[in-house]
Parts: structure tokens; C-alpha cells; sequence
């Protein structure tokens, strides 16, 4: 029995670790990227931009977009590290990983080279897909947890 305890006590302590080294991942990209934004340092500016043009720029200027963008993304990041806003942080992920990858079918000259082969700002966007299994990873976890 008492084994059993520790075997278990190993496994929780093992994956609260993991948790924590994705969330604090989580924390780091999305802040430092969107604090990028917010003081209008970002490498990602133009593609934004350029997205932003073909499609809000009706309902908010991009001047006012970008860094609102930013200070979004670096509320993400804040949300990762608060456990009870898992779900919170999941969802604004969700939505702001769908507009990221909106420049692969809206701006195909930017993000493609040609077949499939992808521009930088191509490869920018498809290594999302890492943050993505990291963030439901983080999600799924936390709601195993929260259930038990």
C-alpha cells in the first residue's frame, strides 16, 4: 500500500511538473510576443497588418489593433499561469490561434512559396500547431484534475 502512495505521489508530482513547464511556456511566447506588439517592436507587425487591412480594418484601425492584439496575447500568456483560468485561457487561445492561422488561406503570397513549401511567415504560423498540443495538453490535464 504505502509503495503504491509513493508510486502515485511520483506520478502527480511528475505531471503537476509538466503542467507547470507548459504553462510557463504558454506565459513566455504569448507575453514576450505580444509585448512585442504592444510597444510596436513585433517581427510579426506586417503580416498583421496586411491581415488586419483584408479584413477588420472597417471596424478598428490597425494602429489601435496591433496593440490591442498585444495586450490580448499578453493576457493569455497571465491566464496560463492562474490554474482556475485554464478554461479562460484555452478559449481566448482558441480564438487567437484561429486568426493566426487565417494568413495561410488570406494572404497565400506572404505564407507560401510554392506546393508546400512555406515562406518564413509560413513557418511562423505552421509551428503553432506545437503551442496548440501544448495548450490542450496543459487544458486537458488541468480538467483531469479538477475532476478527480
Amino acid at each position: 500500500m504505502e509503495k503504491n502512495i509513493s508510486t502515485l505521489e511520483s506520478s502527480f508530482s511528475k505531471s503537476n511538473t509538466f503542467i507547470w513547464f507548459n504553462r510557463v511556456s504558454l506565459f513566455v511566447v504569448f507575453f514576450w510576443f505580444g509585448f512585442l506588439k504592444v510597444i510596436g517592436m513585433s517581427p510579426a507587425k506586417d503580416i498583421v497588418t496586411h491581415l488586419h487591412h483584408q479584413t477588420i480594418e472597417v471596424f478598428i484601425p490597425a494602429n489601435i489593433f496591433v496593440p490591442l492584439l498585444g495586450v490580448v496575447e499578453c493576457l493569455i500568456g497571465i491566464f496560463w499561469l492562474i490554474p482556475r483560468l485554464t478554461k479562460l485561457a484555452f478559449v481566448v487561445f482558441c480564438l487567437q490561434m484561429f486568426t493566426t492561422f487565417l494568413p495561410l488561406i488570406l494572404l497565400p503570397s506572404e505564407t507560401w512559396q510554392s506546393g508546400f513549401a512555406l515562406t518564413l511567415a509560413g513557418q511562423y504560423i505552421i509551428k503553432n500547431i506545437v503551442l496548440i498540443a501544448s495548450a490542450y495538453t496543459v487544458y486537458q490535464l488541468n480538467k483531469e484534475s479538477n475532476e478527480n
